[in-house]
């Protein structure tokens, strides 16, 4: 077992949530209660099976690069070594405006490393405010972090790009370099700005272009 704790940066999924307006909330129901399976075993023994409908983009989730691009690597297909026990940089961009350019990320050591983006966006988490002005990354920035050759980026606010710009930079040039894309974390506050171990890993699913993870950091 690794030293040091271990820090959930993943929102809880619950029925009825919504992630992003106008994509269905996710229906968490019965397949088989507990008091219809005792039918099938001994006295006193009984399980339940649940059953989950939900969109891929629900809750904190990675997006692989088939979300973007036909061709690209699908979410069954993510190496785990981007995506597990990563050493992570973890940028703080709280009160910085929503528009974070590249003199957030100029000079960090991001090569081989997840970047994490803080900005403190996941205080409005299931609220209104949650929906409107959040922060983003530019095309610049992005491409900077494809330059630089960072692992994985992930960031705590509703979408990586400005949900208002319909070419989607950010996740055109991280996807279309195989970089993953966490978004909708959480927590990031508590990590250090170096040295925390970044793991995020959704099912083995073929065919998805994103799903939802776990996804947390080992610190200390």
């Amino acid at each position: 077992m690794g030293d040091g704790r271990l820090v959930d940066l993943s929102h809880v999924v619950e029925d009825g949530m919504v992630t992003y307006r106008g994509l269905p909330a996710p229906v968490i129901c019965d397949f088989l209660t507990r008091e219809a399976s005792r039918a099938h075993y001994d006295p006193g023994t009984e399980f339940h099976i649940g059953r989950i409908d939900l969109v891929a983009n629900t809750g904190t989730y990675v997006d692989s690069p088939f979300h973007r691009y036909p061709g690209g690597a699908d979410v069954a297909d993510l190496p785990l070594e981007r995506l597990a026990d990563r050493e992570a940089v973890v940028v703080r961009a709280r009160g910085a405006g929503r528009s974070l350019g590249v003199e957030h990320f100029a000079g960090l050591p991001v090569a081989g490393r997840t970047v994490l983006v803080d900005t403190g966006w996941d205080r409005h988490w299931r609220t209104d405010a949650y929906f409107e002005g959040h922060p983003f990354l530019t095309a610049g920035a992005a491409a900077l972090l494809v330059a630089e050759g960072a692992a994985l980026v992930g960031i705590d606010s509703l979408n990586i790009d400005d949900t208002d710009d319909g070419s989607r930079p950010a996740h055109t040039a991280l996807l279309g370099a195989g970089i993953p894309i966490v978004e909708h974390l959480t927590r990031l506050g508590e990590l250090p700005d170096r040295g925390g171990r970044f793991s995020a890993v959704p099912v083995k699913v073929r065919g998805l272009g994103t799903f939802p993870v776990r996804a947390w950091a080992r610190v200390g």
